[in-house]
């Protein structure tokens, strides 16, 4: 069966990718047709998801400029094309009050959730998309605007990404479409710490009545991937069951934010690049 989403044939990049929702958006390409080469710090994850899902893989740090431009000239050597990059890789801290935040951690936020995504699409646009065209699709978060307890060098870099995205979509158009996908609570390890003792709370007070699945977000970054979303650039699609209308839904207070004052990520860094 010929997949309906135009993509067959097509290369992807995924950062982020050894689990959560850059797994799932690399095994959703790949059912859609695509080749897909993914990248992620730890290298044993990335050899699972290349063997798993008929991928390739290439470990290392997007906050690495080399490491980028290495994933660029494997895709091209191994595919011949660039026609996709899903941003995904991502980073929580700093977590807790900005005041607090250490500059040097501040900074890596920066480099990890905002510099690497525009170096990446730099390393594609320079490779293949400036003659060819594509497609860009980075995830953003359902936060990014507004504000949150302890999460602010996240929610400020991610905002940074959402206005990046816009930016980009003006200024690669019409060769190349850029959009974004900001999803709400999503069953992922970087999110664990708010939703492992309260999700029932938590899917209580959404609209739809769940916390989101990696798969959720992947229909979503590939259908903007995807020719069914050709006349669609700078935009930015909220997947998040409802966080955004919640106050008309139910009165109760915001539960991520209960979970978000009295819960930290682990001691280990639950970052997802």
């Amino acid at each position: 069966m010929t997949s309906p989403y135009g993509l067959t044939g097509r290369a992807a990049i995924v950062t982020g990718a050894s689990r959560g929702i850059g797994r799932a958006v690399t095994e959703a390409l790949v059912r859609a047709g695509a080749r897909v080469c993914v990248t992620a710090r730890d290298p044993g994850g990335v050899s699972q998801v290349a063997e798993e899902l008929g991928a390739v893989g290439l470990a290392g740090s997007v906050a690495e400029p080399a490491h980028l431009r290495a994933l660029t000239e494997l895709t091209l050597c191994e595919f011949g094309r660039i026609d996709v990059v899903v941003n995904n890789a991502a980073t929580n801290e700093p977590y807790g009050p900005l005041m607090d935040a250490d500059p040097d951690r501040w900074r890596e936020a920066f480099t990890v959730n905002v510099e690497a995504p525009l170096r990446l699409v730099q390393c594609a646009w320079r490779a293949w998309m400036g003659e060819h065209g594509g497609a860009v699709v980075n995830v953003c978060t359902e936060g990014a605007t507004h504000v949150g307890p302890n999460v602010g060098a996240y929610g400020t870099s991610k905002a940074a990404l959402l206005h990046l995205t816009q930016q980009l979509a003006g200024e690669l158009a019409p060769k190349v479409r850029v959009n974004s996908v900001s999803p709400g609570l999503v069953r992922t390890e970087m999110a664990r710490f708010v939703w492992e003792r309260g999700e029932d709370e938590v899917a209580a007070g959404l609209p739809l009545g769940r916390i989101g699945e990696p798969e959720d977000i992947a229909r979503a970054v590939v259908w903007l991937a995807s020719d069914a979303a050709e006349w669609i650039t700078g935009a930015d699609l909220l997947v998040d069951g409802g966080t955004r209308v919640r106050a008309a839904h139910t009165a109760t207070a915001y539960a991520v934010h209960e979970r978000l004052r009295s819960q930290a990520p682990p001691d280990a860094d639950s970052s997802a690049y």
